[in-house]
């Protein structure tokens, strides 16, 4: 039976560039970098030659709890594609990353103050579209990481009206 969701992998092209986003202007904390080769990646991933450099990223709040990583990965070989469309919202497949934060407005002020644009200013769902139990509202707001991947902050507080 599934227990949660483990982590997500990120496959990048710059990983030092990508690695310092997601840790200085997003605010996770890196918890290993790691090389990994040989034939049991291989089997795993279905592709031969491969040499990769990961760096895996938590939330601090969750790193004791064992919460959703993010592992960012670089192959060094063999070579990859970037298919195109992998930035707009409505393109088949993952999609987009979502992260959960406590206060959207200082958490989008922080970004925008490390040069993030985002598409929108920081939107209200509405009740009658979606709603969540006890009366929860849900604040979100979409914006790009370096590499051109969706990113998403949301809030979730109780209604206090």
């Amino acid at each position: 039976m599934i227990e949660q969701l483990d982590h997500v992998n990120m496959v990048v092209n710059d990983l030092p560039a990508m690695t310092a986003f997601y840790r200085d202007a997003i605010g996770l904390a890196v918890t290993k970098e790691v090389t990994i080769s040989g034939e049991w990646v291989e089997r795993t991933v279905g592709l031969t030659g491969v040499v990769a450099h990961v760096v895996y990223l938590e939330a601090p709040a969750a790193i004791e709890s064992g919460g959703t990583r993010l592992e960012l990965i670089r192959y060094e070989a063999p070579d990859g594609i970037r298919p195109d469309g992998l930035g707009v919202s409505n393109t088949a497949g993952l999609r987009h990353l979502a992260f959960r934060v406590s206060d959207i407005d200082a958490a989008a002020a922080r970004l925008r103050d490390a040069g993030v644009t985002f598409f929108s200013d920081v939107q209200q769902v509405p009740d009658a579209q979606v709603t969540y139990a006890g009366g929860v509202r849900k604040r979100l707001v979409y914006f790009h990481d370096p590499e051109g991947n969706l990113l998403e902050l949301c809030e979730y507080k109780r209604r206090t009206d």
